[in-house]
Parts: structure tokens; C-alpha cells; sequence
């Protein structure tokens, strides 16, 4: 009983999203968030007509510009070392990850001054373009992917990848229980043979049911947030739905609801991969862009004569 009812609790706490807590939970954060993206551009811009003065002074301003985005990268690195040194408070590390947010998006615009909007030239050039927009781009994904789930459906946040499984399963005995479980006999059986509504809903189950609960499916669709596979299944349930019997609808909108419950397991399972695996990819090319960056300035310095 007890694991039946934590089952329950995992479906509630999947399908929770009211959508009067929804739109205020997005109100609260866009609010709490509005002023960053102004004092970016700000910043951006106090960026750009320093860069002008000081090419205007007859100085090399990529010298400038890139002194400016090598401090930012090391700042960026500082962050990663002081979350895992496991030293600092929950307060103090969601302050340092929106600062590490707010000056990741800074240096977008002191990467462009820096490169002078164009596209490198060298080989080398393009391993520093390509690093630094594969930083920035998982960079922007993982901070999309925060405030979708802060904004919205995060409660797929709490659910433990293990009960995630347990509970397909218990979803797929469930369905095959409502599969099995006989029809009442009717009254007029025995004038007229009965219509065969639990073959219909058997076939239904072999040829599109059984598939989707028997493991992880439609992952490239919620990772877009497409809809349209569970549609699919709900639309097919609800045509049969229209020809039988109310005991057979019945059965059927129990189906409904564990494909609906099912779906919503998926998409918690995608929403944790993408959780945990952006960061493989974002840690490793901005360490990777580190060390390129480190060449560059001893390869400017050493072949170049700029002056400050």
C-alpha cells in the first residue's frame, strides 16, 4: 500500500502544474530578472564606445577588448572551482551562478569587439571562434533550460531517476491489468451476439500501446517540447472511444490517463538528461577554450608589436 501510494505521489507531483501558480512563478521571475539583460546592454555598450576611444588613440584596441575577455573567461573558471570546492552556502553559490550568467553574457560583446564581428582567418582563429561559441551556445542552453524549469514544470526536478522507472513499470502492469479485466455481460447477449469491444481495445494496446510503455520513448520530441507524439496516442484512443460501450469508455479513459502519466515520466527523464549532460559539454570546451586562449596572448605578444 505504502508503494502504491508513493507511485501516486510521483504522478501527482508530474502532472502539478496549475496554471494560475504557473503564470506567477513566470510573473516573479521575469520581474525578478528584468533588470540584467538592461544593465548587460549597458555595459555592452559603455564596452564598445571605450574600444572606439581607444582605437581612436591610434592603440591597438584588440588589446584592450582582449585583456577584458581573458579576465571575464578566468572569473568564469573561478565560479566552477568555488561551487566545487563545496566552501559556500546555497545563497552564495545562486549569487555566483548569476554572476557567472550576467558576465558570460558581457563577454559575447567583448567577443565581438574583440573579433571585430568578422570571421577568423588561421586555423588556430577558428579553434578560438569555435570554442567560444560552443561555451556560449551551451552556456545559453543551460540557462534556458533553469528558467524553463524555475518558470514552469519544475517540479520533474524532484523525481529520482529510479522512481522514474519503477513507476513505467508499475504503469505498464496497470495498463495491461485494464486490458484484462472482462466486460459485464449485457442483457441482450443472448438475443444478439455482443460487438467485440475488448478485441478493439486489445488491438489498440498491440499495435499502439504496448510499445510506448514498455521504455523511454519520444525523447527528441520532448526535447523540443513537441506534443505531437501524445496526441497521436490520445487521438487514437479517443476514435475508438466514440463506437463502444460505456464500460469499454471507461476502460479507455483509464488507458488515457496512464498514456498522459507515461508521457509526462518521459519527459521528466529527458528534462534530467539535459540537466546533467549540457555540463559535459559545457565544463570541458571552456577549459579547452582556457588553454587556447593562453596561446593566443603569448602568440600575440611574442609576434605582434601592439602597444597599450
Amino acid at each position: 500500500m505504502n508503494r502504491d501510494i508513493g507511485f501516486r505521489e510521483i504522478g501527482v507531483a508530474v502532472r502539478s502544474s496549475h496554471s494560475g501558480r504557473w503564470r506567477y512563478r513566470v510573473a516573479g521571475y521575469l520581474s525578478s530578472e528584468t533588470l540584467m539583460p538592461a544593465l548587460i546592454a549597458v555595459l555592452s555598450g559603455i564596452l564598445f564606445w571605450i574600444v572606439w576611444i581607444y582605437g581612436n588613440s591610434l592603440r591597438d584596441p584588440r588589446y584592450l577588448d582582449g585583456w577584458v575577455l581573458a579576465g571575464g573567461m578566468c572569473l568564469q573558471v573561478c565560479f566552477h572551482v568555488a561551487t566545487k570546492a563545496g566552501r559556500l552556502s546555497p545563497r552564495a553559490v545562486s549569487r555566483w551562478r548569476g554572476v557567472h550568467v550576467a558576465l558570460g553574457l558581457f563577454l559575447i560583446a567583448a567577443f565581438l569587439s574583440h573579433s571585430s564581428v568578422s570571421l577568423p582567418d588561421t586555423v588556430f582563429e577558428w579553434a578560438l571562434w569555435a570554442g567560444f561559441v560552443l561555451v556560449t551556445l551551451s552556456g545559453i542552453f543551460g540557462v534556458t533550460l533553469a528558467w524553463s524549469s524555475k518558470a514552469g514544470r519544475s517540479s520533474e526536478q524532484n523525481i529520482d531517476l529510479d522512481r522514474i522507472e519503477i513507476r513505467r513499470s508499475a504503469l505498464a502492469r496497470e495498463v495491461e491489468a485494464a486490458i484484462a479485466k472482462p466486460g459485464p455481460a449485457t442483457a441482450a447477449s443472448n438475443i444478439l451476439p455482443p460487438l467485440p469491444y475488448d478485441a478493439w481495445i486489445l488491438d489498440l494496446h498491440t499495435n499502439h500501446l504496448r510499445d510506448f510503455f514498455q521504455g523511454p520513448r519520444n525523447a527528441a520530441a520532448h526535447v523540443i517540447g513537441s506534443q505531437r507524439p501524445l496526441k497521436r496516442l490520445t487521438d487514437e484512443i479517443d476514435s475508438l472511444s466514440r463506437y463502444v460501450d460505456e464500460d469499454a469508455q471507461g476502460k479507455l479513459a483509464v488507458l488515457r490517463h496512464l498514456v498522459i502519466e507515461k508521457d509526462h515520466l518521459d519527459f521528466a527523464r529527458v528534462r534530467h538528461a539535459l540537466t546533467k549532460g549540457w555540463l559535459f559539454v559545457h565544463v570541458p570546451a571552456t577549459y579547452a577554450l582556457i588553454m587556447l586562449a593562453v596561446l593566443h596572448v603569448v602568440v600575440a605578444y611574442a609576434f605582434t608589436s601592439g602597444a597599450w
